[in-house]
């Protein structure tokens, strides 16, 4: 299971609506690379695939290919400000190069 703060779950709907994707489910896909550092994307999408779990937030929904559902689970998306500039952040405690926020 993975966790959309409320932030990110604003910028998603204004993302939907901006981008005319309204009712399309945001599909998050987490890839390897050779180093074993992960890799994020994520965008609207209308296909399903075999294995695929849909997550329910409210008003949208975000769907993981099967290859995502063990590296994502746990996860945190949210949108913050990093030096000046409003981004998507995956927390994820299963990436190598995850460190947690401090207090």
């Amino acid at each position: 299971m993975i966790t959309v703060t409320p932030q990110a779950a604003t910028q998603i709907r204004t993302s939907a609506v901006q981008g005319n994707a309204l009712g399309l489910p945001l599909r998050i896909a987490i890839r390897r690379k050779p180093d074993g550092a992960f890799h994020y994307m994520m965008g609207f999408d209308d296909k399903e695939n075999a294995g695929d779990e849909k997550l329910t937030f409210g008003d949208f929904m975000v769907v993981l290919d099967a290859e995502t559902q063990p590296l994502a689970a746990g996860m945190t998306l949210d949108y913050v400000e990093l030096d000046g500039k409003l981004e998507f952040v995956f927390m994820n405690p299963n990436d190598p190069n995850y460190r947690p926020p401090q207090a």
